[in-house]
């Protein structure tokens, strides 16, 4: 317990003191527990932990999601009998961080409690009697109120362990646990149900056995899942860091664009799946500056024709390097188009119009708002309402209409989060986002807001690069 908070560790000995008089009756001589099926569902759990901590089973397998055999323990046995089932399996369960023994005896005694609320409303509604009778659709009754009373304890649980230990405010330890719970063991409990039945039918317990094997082979399909999307986020992380090193100057330039474009394609009700897309294209997009020399991105001046031509490869560079990488998918357009303008006089192969992907003119958006709206070591950032004043007067001539309006709604409806790019030890300046920065050395950044339509600078006032130089962010 030694590095704990004492506010954990009273929240830990509160939830085991409560576990052990749960379980206290079923270990009582003369109880009545019913220790044959006790056993079997006890064993069952524990077993389905067993994959999760060999080195080889848990790589192949995955770790299932065995909360169905709790909950058919609380539909076929007394309370007190239900909550130990969970405590074997709980304490040999895997912990992805130390300290071991306290997370899997705080584990222990978070399952047992949920158990012994579940199989309490499944009693108060004769779910036991039910189930015997497999009397439907009654039966759905008790289970349902036995997956809501275990969802109830648990998600109550988490949020104290983390407003204990520290690492959330108490005020939000428990916002939104509550939603994300309710349908997994919705489905757990109807799982659950199925199994006690079956338990109870002339085939016995072998039968229940089969309602696992589906449940088994969705939680190792989603567990695949989300080891698949670990690597994607390593790979692109990978990426941008690469990128970072290589050219301080835009550091945390490709996250906020990637924040940007997903700000954007929302507003155009792009579905979650290609926004995900698009935020990878927003922080690859200049993933092509690996290919640049280090010498020409971190110059100063202005740069020479010759090099201006080196830096224009820079989409093409980036194509290059994501080609094979298949899971960006219209985001390596995006990376090779995303200096493409309206009027066709962009680069690198002058599309123009609606032969710019659709991506790639989001993403266009995004890096120049961003590349006006950060601080970086050659250049002070530009006011929020100056960056949006410029893209609508550049606007069908180097940026997509839609595109901008969009961004403004949704700077309107979210604001946005100015930041230090290039050093972090100069001052963001701070800025109303209508006249100039009135910021203080050490004056933290804000979210800023869009002023009303009729209070933007108009197209005369404070322009970055002057009028006849559009933004690109390859600078």
């Amino acid at each position: 317990m030694v590095g704990i908070p004492v506010a954990a560790r009273a929240c830990v000995a509160a939830a085991v003191v409560g576990a052990a008089a749960c379980v206290l009756p079923a270990l009582t001589p003369g109880s009545g527990t019913p220790w044959r099926p006790l056993v079997l569902l006890a064993a069952l759990y524990a077993v389905s932990e067993w994959p999760a901590r060999c080195s080889l089973l848990g790589r192949t397998l995955g770790a299932g999601s065995f909360l169905p055999v709790l909950l058919a323990a609380a539909l076929l046995l007394p309370p007190a009998a239900a909550a130990l089932v969970a405590v074997p399996g709980a304490l040999i369960s895997p912990v992805a961080q130390g300290p071991a023994l306290p997370r899997r005896i705080w584990r222990a005694a978070r399952l047992a409690l949920a158990a012994w609320a579940a199989a309490h409303s499944a009693v108060l509604l004769d779910g036991p009697a039910a189930v015997d009778a497999s009397d439907f659709p009654y039966a759905l009754l008790p289970a349902g109120a036995a997956a809501l009373a275990c969802c109830l304890v648990v998600t109550a649980l988490d949020g104290a362990i983390l407003a204990a230990a520290g690492p959330v405010p108490p005020r939000g330890a428990w916002h939104g646990l509550l939603a994300r719970s309710l349908a997994p063991h919705a489905v757990h409990g109807l799982a659950g149900l199925m199994m006690a039945v079956l338990w109870r039918s002339p085939y016995g317990w072998p039968a229940a056995l089969f309602v696992l094997l589906p449940m088994y082979i969705s939680c190792w399909m989603y567990a695949q899942y989300h080891r698949e999307r670990a690597a994607h986020q390593a790979t692109i992380r990978a990426l941008v860091q690469a990128v970072d090193i290589k050219d301080a100057y835009t550091r945390g330039h490709s996250e906020r664009v990637g924040r940007a474009s997903v700000l954007i394609a929302r507003e155009l009700g792009m579905d979650e799946a290609r926004l995900d897309v698009i935020r990878f294209a927003g922080i690859l997009h200049d993933v092509g500056k690996l290919g640049v020399p280090t010498r020409v991105l971190r110059k100063d001046g202005p740069l020479t024709p010759e090099e201006r031509r080196v830096i224009e490869l820079h989409p093409e560079y980036g194509h290059e390097i994501v080609r094979g990488i298949g899971f960006l998918g219209e985001a390596r357009a995006a990376i090779l188009h995303h200096h493409e303008r309206m009027d066709g006089s962009g680069y690198p192969y002058g599309l123009s119009g609606d032969r710019i992907p659709e991506a790639a003119r989001v993403v266009a958006v995004a890096d120049a708002f961003d590349a006006m709206t950060s601080t970086r070591s050659y250049r002070r950032a530009r006011p929020v309402a100056t960056a949006v004043a410029e893209l609508e007067r550049c606007a069908g001539r180097q940026f997509d209409p839609r595109m901008v309006r969009a961004l403004v709604r949704a700077l309107d409806r979210y604001g946005w989060q100015t930041a230090v790019t290039a050093d972090e030890n100069t001052p963001a300046p701070t800025d109303t986002g209508t006249g100039p920065s009135d910021a203080r050395p050490g004056t933290p950044a804000r979210a800023w807001r869009i002023v009303p339509a009729g209070r933007r600078p108009g197209p005369g006032r404070g322009h970055g690069r002057g009028h006849g130089q559009a933004w690109g962010g390859a600078r």
